[in-house]
């Protein structure tokens, strides 16, 4: 069944912000191609994969950005544990991960590309060098050379556009989720308790910004409600706050990243431990999420300069929380058009600790909307980007996106470089 092999593909844990984390495993590969030890590493990246990984924590590092996550895969190795290399960082690993970057032998540059997510590593030891490349996907490992000889090559323009083949729709996901054996799905509750881990995390230490543990603090004192709406912005904030900031723990990631993992998931925890917890019901709206989630990141590419995390995912959160509440098919769509008017056009400035404060706007949103659907109320197609259509909505989504964003992320790039 094509939505059921998708969510088995697109909801995997990764451990850490997964732009770092798919450069550490680019590296990864060519060590474990190479005899000896590498003396230099080059990584040319796409300009998002060098936007997203410019401020981001890197897991067991107290550390930020590619170079440190370049120089730990060419180090380490480990590409087998695929995006959770990064639990096996010792001390060690560390430590001479450290002595090779400050030696000037590890260069991260962005690469101008018509992919919006591509890392290209070469690492040269005395006498072998090895160059992979991983495109359109965080692990997707698509060429790997060795001196010359070419050990495997997917790099082709239909390995990379293959997802544009699959043809989804919010009533072919709706149908779906509601009708498959919970025995299928029930592992999507492993992704809830794992985000809710990382979140608890987050809720009990300070990390980052704290916009999770502030808003459940201002809760306890009575300065906030402790309603659904303050609670799904706690859950998901705190998730965030540690995430961005290196948590050592690891979470689900939804259509290729971990944060968008967050959103799709944690706002619907949030809302069913509040009104009442049902296993079946909880994954069965968990899948909703991610598929919606999976169908507007299709549309909008992988990376983007819309924030797949606060936006797409607070789609697919939003169509979960209609769905938990009671809701069809006819409010999951209102649910997703009330979420397009409202954040149509949140920027993607790159993986940091202010993520939080993004992932909190979704969740609050996601549940205002479908609060909104429930009470048979959506934004109407006379306004703005707004169509009767929900799959045009969607396409007018990704017209923002791609076609009126076009040059946001060069312009966003541009003030982030000039800032170093």
């Amino acid at each position: 069944m094509e939505y059921l092999k998708i969510l088995k593909r697109e909801v995997i844990p990764a451990l850490g912000c997964t732009e770092p984390v798919a450069v550490a495993l680019c590296c990864a590969k060519a060590k474990d191609e190479l005899k000896d030890s590498p003396e230099r590493v080059e990584v040319f990246v796409s300009k998002n994969v060098f936007k997203n990984g410019m401020g981001v924590g890197v897991p067991n590092t107290g550390m930020v950005g590619l170079d440190i996550a370049a120089s730990i895969g060419s180090i380490m190795g480990n590409s087998l544990k695929d995006l959770k290399l990064l639990e096996d960082v010792t001390p060690k690993i560390l430590e001479e991960a450290k002595n090779f970057l400050q030696s000037g032998k590890v260069k991260v540059k962005f690469k101008e590309t018509k992919d919006k997510l591509y890392i290209e590593a070469i690492l040269y030891s005395k006498n072998e060098y090895v160059k992979v490349i991983i495109k359109g996907k965080h692990n997707n490992i698509v060429y790997v050379e060795k001196n010359g000889n070419i050990i495997l090559n997917n790099n082709t323009e239909e390995v990379a556009l293959s997802n544009k083949n699959e043809v989804l729709s919010v009533k072919g996901i709706y149908d779906f989720a509601t009708s498959i054996d919970f025995k299928d799905i029930a592992f999507l509750i492993d992704g809830a308790e794992m985000n809710k881990k990382i979140a608890n995390e987050g809720l009990t230490k300070d990390y980052g910004l704290k916009v999770g543990k502030t808003i459940m603090e201002n809760i306890k004192k009575g300065i906030l409600g402790d309603d659904i709406n303050n609670y799904a912005m706690a859950l998901t904030a705190a998730a965030s706050d540690a995430r961005m900031s290196g948590a050592t723990l690891p979470v689900m990631s939804s259509a290729g990243s971990g944060n968008q993992g967050l959103t799709a998931i944690l706002p619907i925890v949030a809302v069913s431990e509040k009104i009442g917890y049902d296993k079946e019901k909880l994954a069965r709206a968990i899948a909703i999420s991610h598929l919606i989630t999976y169908h507007i990141k299709n549309h909008l590419g992988r990376l983007s300069s819309v924030c797949g995390c606060g936006v797409a995912a607070g789609i697919g959160a939003s169509c979960g929380i209609t769905y938990l509440l009671g809701g069809g098919y006819d409010k999951i769509v209102k649910a997703i058009k009330n979420m397009i008017a409202n954040l149509t056009g949140m920027i993607c400035d790159g993986a940091k600790p202010s993520c939080a404060l993004k992932l909190a706007t979704s969740a609050s949103a996601a549940v205002q909307s479908a609060l909104l659907a429930m009470s048979d109320i959506e934004v109407s197609k006379h306004d703005g980007i707004i169509e009767e259509d929900v799959e045009k909505t969607i396409a007018n989504l990704a017209k923002i996106g791609t076609q009126g964003m076009s040059i946001t992320d060069d312009v966003i790039l541009n003030i982030m470089i000039s800032k170093c």
